[in-house]
């Protein structure tokens, strides 16, 4: 009886979860007309775009257990990837935040790839070295105008530029849409074959290595769709902000 009724109270609480989820996305979509003041839509718009990043860092540290210091890195390279594309290249950023999250999951996979054979602190400890080493790349790397950061230069009002005189309430749209986006990937994982996949390298690696869990793929997995997550939050906020430096994109 209980082997039948764990799985009906699995499905009960993921429909819950769902509708608990849409309401709160009605309620933040109507929250900017009960909020008259720019600062704190400012904040709101913020806490969108954190929500979405806690989203795809959770994906990796929360399902998979695998705690990174290093998603700084993933911000940075999705922020620069669609901004070097649209200043240089005039590639809009709706295209150039795919791009980054392609790169951004990119890098992650190429951190993960010697990271992962560690363990515990020593692949926290590894991230954030492999985050500090970029940092001190790009602000020497004149390609990517080094310490001195890239201005977004303003043309005209465009959803596909995600250029507006008066940015605040379009990008409360936007960061909505991306946090709601990626709270949908992780609520899916979580269901998904993947979702227990991770959670049981996250118990036990050895135990779920026993079980056939193959271990180091499922951490790489988990590796890429968490930086490509984070990776397109770095190229909504870069537009948003109009202007980043290795600072304000990979700290």
């Amino acid at each position: 009886m209980n082997a039948v009724m764990r799985p009906n109270a699995i499905t009960r609480r993921r429909k819950q979860e769902l509708i608990v989820g849409s309401l709160m996305v009605a309620g933040l979509a109507l929250l900017p007309l009960a909020v008259e003041s720019t600062y704190y839509r400012g904040l709101i718009v913020l806490t969108l775009l954190y929500a979405g990043l806690s989203q795809g860092w959770n994906v990796l540290g929360g399902y998979c257990g695998q705690i990174s210091l290093g998603h700084a890195l993933y911000f940075g390279i999705g922020a620069y990837t669609s901004t070097m594309l649209f200043t240089r290249l005039g590639i809009p950023p709706t295209l150039g935040m795919f791009a980054g999250a392609a790169v951004a999951a990119l890098a992650a996979l190429l951190v993960g790839w010697p990271c992962f054979r560690l363990s515990g602190h020593y692949y926290a400890i590894a991230t954030l070295v492999v985050g500090l080493m970029t940092l001190l790349l790009v602000n020497n790397w004149d390609f990517v105008n080094a310490a001195m950061g890239i201005t977004i230069p303003f043309h005209q009002d465009s959803w596909t530029d995600l250029e507006f005189r008066i940015p605040v309430l379009p990008f409360h749209y936007v960061m909505l849409v991306y946090a709601t986006l990626a709270w949908i990937v992780a609520w899916v994982v979580e269901g998904s074959r993947w979702g227990f996949l991770w959670r049981a390298v996250k118990d036990d690696a050895i135990a779920a290595r026993s079980l056939a869990v193959r271990v180091f793929p499922s951490k790489m997995a988990a590796a890429a769709i968490s930086g490509a997550i984070v990776g397109a939050g770095g190229a909504l906020y870069a537009q948003y902000i109009g202007f980043i430096d290795p600072d304000s994109a990979l700290v």
